[in-house]
C-alpha cells in the first residue's frame, strides 16, 4: 500500500483556516494523540466490578456569569455609548474570550426601525459591524428593494461576540447577552422591530415555534420597558442557502414598507 505524500504549505494553510472558520483556537493537551489508534477496541482482560476505579460524578460548568450582573450593568447605561462601553468592559462571558472584538451595532440610532441578528459571523467579527458579510450585503439589497438602507435603521444582533464556528448561540449565552441588547431596544426607541431569523424571534416574540412558522407575523411586543411593533422574517444567511425561500421575504419587506406609508 503507498503512503501518502505528507500535505505541503498551502494544504496545511488551508486546514488551519478550516479549523479557524470552526471554532478551534486551543489545544486539547501538550502531547499529540493518535486517535485513530484510541478508537480500536480494547484488548484487555476483564476487570471485575469491584476493582474497577470509581468514575468521578460529572460537574455542571457554568460556562458565563449571572445574568443578573449583565442586567445591572445594561441598566445603569443611559447612553448607548455608555452601553457600548460597558459592554466593551464586561468580561463575563466566554464568547468575549475567543471573539476578535465587541459588535456592538450599525445604522442611525434615531431610526425607527430597528433590525435584529442572531450573533456576528467571521466578518462581522473581523470588521466590528453587523451584517457586514455576503448576508449582510443580501440584507442592503433587501432594504434598498423597499427604499431603505442604513442610514434609516438600525441593526444589532442578540449576542455581540460571535460564537465560534458561527453557530448558534446557546441558551446561556442568550440569556447573558440579551440585557444588552434589550437595553439597546429601550435605547433607541424604535417604532418597528424586525427579527431576522429563529434565535432572535424566539427569544424576542417568546416563543417556541420556528421561524417558519413565525415570519411574516406582526405582534405587538414590549421589550424591557418599550412596546414596539414586530415583525419576523428569514435570516439573509437562511436566503443565501434556499434561495427559493427569497420570495417569502419580499412579501415580509413589502409588509415592512407598508406598515411605514401607513405610520406617516
Amino acid at each position: 500500500m503507498s503512503i501518502p505524500a505528507p500535505p505541503d504549505a498551502a494544504e496545511l494553510v488551508a486546514l488551519l483556516d478550516w479549523y479557524r472558520a470552526a471554532g478551534v483556537d486551543i489545544a486539547v493537551g501538550e502531547e499529540p494523540v493518535d486517535r485513530f489508534a484510541a478508537s480500536l477496541p480494547a484488548r484487555r482482560a476483564s476487570v471485575p466490578a469491584s476493582a474497577a476505579p470509581a468514575v468521578p460524578p460529572q460537574v455542571a460548568v457554568s460556562l458565563s456569569s449571572d445574568p443578573g450582573e449583565t442586567r445591572a450593568i445594561a441598566a445603569a447605561a443611559g447612553t448607548l455609548e455608555a452601553l457600548r462601553a460597558a459592554m466593551d468592559a464586561y468580561d463575563g462571558c466566554l464568547l468575549k474570550k475567543r471573539a476578535t472584538q465587541l459588535v456592538f451595532a450599525d445604522g442611525n440610532p434615531e431610526a425607527s426601525i430597528m433590525l435584529v441578528g442572531e450573533g456576528p459571523g467571521e466578518q462581522e467579527d473581523l470588521q466590528g459591524k453587523p451584517f457586514v458579510g455576503r448576508a449582510g450585503q443580501l440584507l442592503d439589497r433587501m432594504l434598498g428593494a423597499i427604499g431603505l438602507d442604513r442610514s434609516r435603521v438600525y441593526i444589532a444582533n442578540m449576542v455581540p461576540w460571535r460564537p465560534p464556528g458561527n453557530r448558534d448561540p446557546s441558551p446561556e449565552e442568550l440569556a447573558l447577552c440579551a440585557p444588552f441588547l434589550i437595553r439597546q431596544v429601550e435605547l433607541v426607541a424604535p417604532k418597528f422591530l424586525v427579527t431576522l431569523g429563529n434565535v432572535p424571534t424566539k427569544a424576542l416574540f417568546q416563543t417556541t415555534n420556528g421561524i417558519t412558522r413565525m415570519r411574516g407575523q406582526w405582534r405587538d411586543l414590549v421589550v424591557g420597558s418599550h412596546a414596539v411593533r414586530a415583525l419576523a422574517t428569514l435570516h439573509p444567511a437562511y436566503l443565501l442557502r434556499t434561495p427559493a425561500s427569497k420570495a417569502l421575504a419580499w412579501s415580509d419587506m413589502l409588509s415592512l414598507r407598508q406598515a411605514l406609508d401607513a405610520a406617516g
